[in-house]
């Protein structure tokens, strides 16, 4: 019988998720977590941590090019990267597209899960590590933005949801130090969550980010395996005119970058991605004003 493995994320609402996997190709439980890598007919290669679903074959490229490219180009003159988490190296190899940056700092708890992501999911981490950019740093990614002194033009977190080694990475504690860590008119991006079903998270989320910053609020994408509709990216930074920049605009920085194929991001949908739904409006607009 084939095996099936359920997300457990929203158990507390009363549902689960479940596929049917063709095959295990790798599961192991390290000091931080549970990991399972499996084969789906449909979504090809699977991780999830935890019972979560992290990233899959078929659809990481919307996930990975909404949280890279969005504050990438918003900002326009990016040099210094950050990564926090993100082990399987998407999010750097998106980056890596970028001409203009000069150095990617990933900073990730758990090595085994650089060295598993070596030989599942070599299409993210052979371009990575073999770019001399990239500067992979083994540790608590809260200890590292608290004691760094680079600073940084965009910090991207790429976290799991907030419970166990990944709760800090929500904290204020944590935002507050990612502010010190950034250059003058950084921005910093984060994994906030499903707002349908995580609305409390997200409102948590954007309550912080205005308390540090002089703008916080978030941008959306549809991704099929984060179920419940949109996902929410938090957005943080101290240049207000970071997330109005147009289309036009934001169309010749992506021509000067050399144009390379997306395959979700457009210089449209990156404008359209802050016209929230009513729904999510309302609390981040609350949460705004706390």
């Amino acid at each position: 019988m084939k095996r099936q493995i359920s997300e457990t994320l929203f158990d507390d609402l009363g549902f689960r998720m479940t596929y049917e996997a063709e095959r295990i190709l790798y599961e192991m439980h390290t000091d931080h977590q549970h990991l399972v890598l499996f084969e789906h007919k449909f979504f090809g290669k699977m991780l999830m941590l935890d019972g979560a679903t992290q990233v899959t074959s078929r659809e990481e490229f919307i996930y990975h090019e909404m949280m890279t490219h969005v504050p990438i180009f918003a900002h326009g003159r990016v040099k210094e990267v950050l990564i926090v988490g993100g082990g399987d190296c998407g999010i750097a190899e998106e980056v890596l597209k970028h001409k203009s940056v000069e150095r990617v700092t990933q900073v990730e708890i758990d090595a085994s899960v650089v060295e598993f992501s070596k030989e599942h999911f070599p299409e993210f981490t052979k371009p990575v590590l073999a770019d001399d950019r990239f500067d992979l740093v083994i540790d608590d990614g809260m200890k590292y933005v608290a004691k760094t002194d680079r600073r940084f033009d965009v910090i991207i977190v790429d976290s799991t949801d907030p419970h166990g080694p990944g709760k800090v990475l929500f904290s204020r504690k944590f935002y507050a130090a990612c502010h010190r860590s950034m250059r003058k008119g950084g921005v910093m991006v984060t994994q906030n969550g499903v707002p349908l079903f995580q609305m409390k998270e997200l409102r948590s989320g954007i309550a912080k980010f205005c308390a540090l910053f002089a703008d916080g609020t978030c941008y959306i994408a549809a991704i099929p395996t984060y179920i419940g509709g949109h996902m929410a990216m938090g957005w943080a930074t101290d240049d207000k005119k970071l997330r109005h920049v147009s289309a036009a605009t934001i169309a010749a920085r992506y021509k000067k970058a050399g144009s390379f194929r997306t395959r979700y991001w457009t210089p449209q949908v990156q404008v359209a991605a802050f016209a929230l739904p009513r729904f999510i409006a309302e609390v981040v607009a609350k949460a705004g004003t706390r």
